[in-house]
């Protein structure tokens, strides 16, 4: 497969995609989440990346951190407030490829009705046809963002000095997409 094949409209694929976070809790230990509802596309333009599209919605009651009391607290008005704020949204403003198979995405993030600018890097894994003839692409990359920037303001001091949860989150995404009306001869 070439890197033309990324053009057109590519799908995100929930069940084979990861779109996670993880911080740091009690200033010792790393606590891993993510989201198990996602949608999403993207249009890839290579020849004029600057009119590629990017659109991803995660469903805050979704969270999942592999604890129950955690993410009911996760999903409380103390963070995601999910009665509140259904969705968490990424839109794409640009994409610039930084060498071959690597991008930075620009775009919109939206959390708790609170949108920053930032950018993802993205390194493609892979363009490949899957065992059912569909044409996959896969990316990974990550990205640290300071939660209050986003409203996410709760925290506990510790008796010793230092906080319940870092300020800093480290966003991860492992992306599986599918080409858009393409099936593989």
């Amino acid at each position: 497969m070439t890197e033309l094949d990324l053009d057109g409209t590519w799908v995100i694929d929930p069940g084979h995609s990861r779109f996670g976070f993880s911080a740091k809790h009690a200033m010792i230990t790393t606590v891993r989440g993510s989201f198990n509802d996602v949608a999403g596309e993207f249009t890839a333009d290579l020849e004029d990346l600057s009119a590629s599209t990017v659109q991803i919605t995660l469903q805050t009651a979704s969270v999942d951190t592999r604890n129950g009391q955690r993410d009911d607290h996760l999903r409380s008005a103390d963070f995601f407030d999910v009665e509140r704020f259904p969705t968490i949204t990424f839109v794409g403003t640009n994409v610039e490829e930084i060498h071959e198979g690597a991008y930075i995405v620009t775009g919109d993030l939206t959390i708790r009705d609170v949108t920053q600018s930032i950018t993802v890097p993205l390194e493609m894994t892979g363009v490949m046809v899957d065992a059912f003839g569909v044409l996959r692409a896969g990316f990974e990359g990550s990205r640290r963002v300071r939660r209050r920037d986003f409203g996410l303001e709760w925290n506990m001091p510790m008796d010793k000095g230092g906080v319940l949860v870092s300020e800093k989150i480290d966003l991860e995404f492992e992306i599986s997409a599918m080409k858009k009306d393409a099936q593989a001869g």
